[in-house]
């Protein structure tokens, strides 16, 4: 009872977080992270003890990158007049991704001298950016700004989970392994497109009451089984969104036309809501977790603080780099590159063998932290600016007002 109890005050807690986001202008998972380490230390004051609850994370982590992912490209419109934006924040996920991943690689082979193989799957857990952060942060900004964060972001997760599978589950790197990589990339794309038409007719088809929620289990079912072989799963969950999201868009294809679009479109609309709030509910439970189970001494270990602040300069020289050659806004875009969800579990994905000592969780914690923390700064300021300018333009009315 007092486990259910303190689950609905915590996620109570966890929503009014959400709510007061857009005022307050701190990201969520800061609160959210601060209240679960509240709690660990409220348990270790009262001398509560609690199951060893580190197994869940993957499962909890996975089960969130998978919403997440879905939510985003759900709301991503594919027209011809996104085709800029489109390639601008595909080159935004993928070039910073690499340059860094290879950058730090580099220096953790250096300074600590491990294999660069090992190094660099240390490396990329910290260039993916983190959607499950930033999509949810970046709800006031202008619909292109939001939009080119929710593709970056989605696309930063994608690339990065890719990259670190290639990387990590292959002992040599040949023509024979390359062309294996593009065989699997051809692969899901065909599982994901039969996969989309088979849940599409799922979802226009069943009048069960119960419809929702046997499609959820089957993409989380595809998403797992596309795994276990090492397939590029995210793919599948970004062209499933994409495509019940743009209905209108491809009407013009064979398998539409026994579809009745405007049925199909209110069903997609209510699965649509059923994953916002299924999304929520994971990924503060998620970070509540990652809170509880962050140790004190982890967050202030001075060790590894040159190395966070380092990786923290260098993520955000780069990110200054890439949106001036894609000729996008500085402010507030700049600050929007945390990390997150994505670098937790590539983390806790990296084998024993192939660990580095010099990547631990304090240096995780840290950089999650001062990403998130550069990134509230940042919206906090860029919002400051907006509304002194919209006073202005407001005073500047109402004075042209009283002069007519």
């Amino acid at each position: 009872m007092t486990i259910i109890i303190s689950f609905c005050i915590l996620l109570l807690v966890a929503y009014l977080f959400d709510l007061t986001a857009s005022r307050t202008k701190i990201p969520s998972v800061i609160l959210l992270l601060l209240l679960g380490w509240f709690v660990r230390q409220a348990t270790i004051f009262f001398d509560i003890n609690l199951p060893d609850l580190t197994s869940t994370l993957p499962v909890l982590g996975t089960i969130g990158l998978i919403l997440i992912v879905l939510e985003g490209s759900l709301e991503l419109e594919l027209n011809k007049s996104k085709i800029d934006l489109i390639k601008k924040s595909s080159l935004g996920a993928f070039l910073p991704l690499i340059v860094l991943a290879f950058s730090l690689a580099f220096l953790l082979q250096y300074y600590g001298g491990y294999s660069f193989k090992d190094s660099l799957t240390n490396a990329i857990p910290f260039c993916v950016i983190s959607s499950a952060i930033a999509i949810p942060s970046v709800r006031n900004l202008t619909s292109g700004q939001k939009e080119f964060i929710i593709y970056e972001s989605s696309l930063s997760d994608i690339f990065g989970v890719v990259f670190f599978n290639f990387i990590a589950f292959n002992s040599s790197f040949g023509l024979d392994t390359f062309g294996y990589f593009c065989l699997d990339i051809l692969i899901i794309i065909v599982i994901s497109f039969v996969a989309t038409i088979l849940l599409s007719f799922l979802l226009n088809k069943i009048d069960h009451h119960i419809k929702f929620v046997p499609i959820v289990l089957l993409i989380i079912l595809i998403y797992e089984v596309s795994k276990i072989y090492h397939l590029p799963a995210l793919i599948f969950i970004l062209v499933f969104g994409l495509s019940i999201g743009n209905l209108d868009e491809l009407k013009h294809l064979k398998w539409f036309e026994s579809f009745r679009l405007d049925l199909l479109n209110k069903e997609v609309s209510k699965f649509k809501e059923l994953i916002v709030e299924a999304t929520f509910l994971v990924r503060a439970l998620f970070f509540l977790l990652f809170g509880y189970l962050i140790e004190t001494a982890e967050i202030i270990n001075t060790d590894t603080l040159v190395w966070s602040i380092g990786i923290v300069f260098l993520i955000f020289v780069l990110r200054l780099i890439q949106l001036k050659l894609s000729k996008m806004p500085m402010s507030p875009l700049l600050f929007v590159a945390p990390r997150g969800l994505i670098t937790i579990l590539l983390f806790l994905s990296i084998t024993p063998e192939n660990m580095v000592l010099l990547v631990n969780k304090s240096l995780i914690i840290q950089v999650i932290l001062l990403t998130a923390f550069i990134m509230m700064i940042g919206l906090m300021v860029t919002a400051k600016k907006r509304d002194s300018i919209l006073q202005e333009r407001r005073r500047k009315r109402e004075l042209e007002e009283e002069v007519q």
